[in-house]
C-alpha cells in the first residue's frame, strides 16, 4: 500500500479569505486540478489518497474507498497543516503558487524525502521570472530579453516577478508607459518584472521530467484575453495535434531539452508558457515546476495515466509498477 497526500492550495482553503470575485475565477482551475489528479491516482491499485478540501470544493465522489478529506483545524497555520498531513504519508503530491513562495515554503516543510516535485534549487528559480528566463537563456532558448532592443517591438508588459498565472499582468502600448507602471508597483513595494510583449500565438509545454531529462508530453494552446485597458487574463488551456515532421514540434522538443539543461532539478510533472513567433519561433516565457490546467484531460488524451509517471520519477525501486500506466 502506498499512501498520497494530494493538496491543491485554491480547493484546499487556500482561497477562503479572498475576494469572492476572485474566487469564483480561480476556483474552478484549482479543483479541476485536484480531481484529474486525484482520478489518476485512485485507479492506481494499492495507492491510497488524503486530499484536502473545503465548504467551496467538496471532495468528488469515489467508489474505490481509498480517498479520504482532510481540513486543517480551525487556527491552524496553513503549512503546518501541510507538513502534518504530509508526515503521515509516504508522499505529497502538492500544488500552489509560486506567489510568495509559497510552494517552496511547502517544499521546505514536506521534506525531501517525501516530496513529489521539483527540487528547491528549481523551485527557487523558476518561482522568479527574472531568474527564470536568466536560466533559460544561458541554456540557449529563446527569451523576451532578446527583443529588448528589436525595432519592432511594439508592446511590454509588466507582471509580478513571482506571480502565478496571468494574475495582475497588464500589457501596455510602449516602453515608457510600462516603466511608469512598473515604478508605481514598485513604490508600493512589489517586485515587478518589465519585458517586451512577444507576438504570437500562446502556448505552453506539458513535460514529464525525471533524472535523464524531460519528456515532452503535449503542445498546447493556451486561450489569452487581453482587456481595453491591457489586463491579461488566462481563460484555458487545450492540446494540439501536430505532426511528428511540424517546425513547431521540433523546436517545442529542443526547448525541453533546454528547459531540463537549465533547471536540472526539474521532477515530475512541468509546465512551460511560450509563444510561437511568426520569424523567430519559439519564445520561452516561464515555468510552472508543478501540475498546470494542462494536466487536466491530458491522461486520457495520451492514453497513459502521468500520475504513474510522476510516482515512477520518484520512486525508481518500484518504478516496472508505475511507469506509462495505462489511463
Amino acid at each position: 500500500m502506498m499512501r498520497i497526500f494530494v493538496h491543491e492550495f485554491l480547493s484546499g482553503g487556500g482561497l477562503v479569505d479572498a475576494d469572492p470575485a476572485l474566487q469564483a475565477e480561480l476556483m474552478p482551475m484549482g479543483l479541476a486540478m485536484r480531481n484529474a489528479m486525484l482520478a489518476d491516482l485512485l485507479t492506481l491499485p494499492g495507492v491510497h489518497v488524503t486530499a484536502t478540501c473545503c465548504d467551496a470544493a467538496p471532495l468528488p465522489q469515489d467508489a474505490t474507498g481509498r480517498l479520504h478529506g482532510a481540513r486543517a483545524a480551525a487556527g491552524e497555520d496553513p503549512l503546518a497543516f501541510v507538513a502534518r498531513l504530509a508526515a503521515q504519508h509516504d508522499h505529497a503530491w502538492v500544488v500552489a503558487p509560486e506567489s510568495e513562495g509559497l510552494l517552496q515554503r511547502c517544499q521546505q516543510v514536506v521534506g525531501t524525502a517525501r516530496w513529489l516535485g521539483c527540487d528547491a534549487r528549481s523551485l527557487r528559480t523558476a518561482s522568479s521570472k527574472s531568474a527564470t528566463l536568466a536560466a533559460l537563456a544561458d541554456a540557449g532558448c529563446l527569451t523576451p530579453r532578446q527583443f529588448a532592443e528589436a525595432t519592432d517591438t511594439a508592446h511590454w508588459v509588466v507582471k509580478p516577478d513571482d506571480g502565478a498565472g496571468a494574475v495582475q499582468t497588464r500589457r501596455f502600448a510602449n516602453l515608457a508607459q510600462a516603466q511608469a507602471h512598473a515604478q508605481q508597483r514598485q513604490s508600493e513595494g512589489e517586485v515587478v518584472t518589465l519585458e517586451p510583449w512577444i507576438c504570437g500565438e500562446a502556448m505552453s509545454l506539458s513535460l514529464m521530467c525525471g533524472r535523464d531529462g524531460a519528456q515532452l508530453l503535449s503542445i498546447n494552446r493556451q486561450d489569452i484575453r487581453i482587456d481595453s485597458l491591457g489586463h491579461v487574463s488566462f481563460d484555458g488551456v487545450s492540446p494540439i495535434d501536430l505532426p511528428a515532421s511540424h517546425p513547431c514540434r521540433h523546436a517545442c522538443a529542443r526547448m525541453a531539452r533546454d528547459v531540463a539543461h537549465a533547471l536540472p532539478g526539474l521532477r515530475g510533472f512541468v509546465g512551460v508558457d511560450l509563444v510561437w513567433h511568426p520569424h523567430h519561433g519559439a519564445v520561452a516565457i516561464e515555468v510552472n515546476p508543478r501540475v498546470t490546467c494542462a494536466y487536466v484531460g491530458l491522461s486520457a488524451y495520451l492514453g497513459r495515466n502521468l500520475a504513474a509517471d510522476v510516482l515512477a520519477c520518484h520512486t525508481p525501486q518500484r518504478r516496472h509498477e508505475y511507469a506509462h500506466e495505462q489511463a
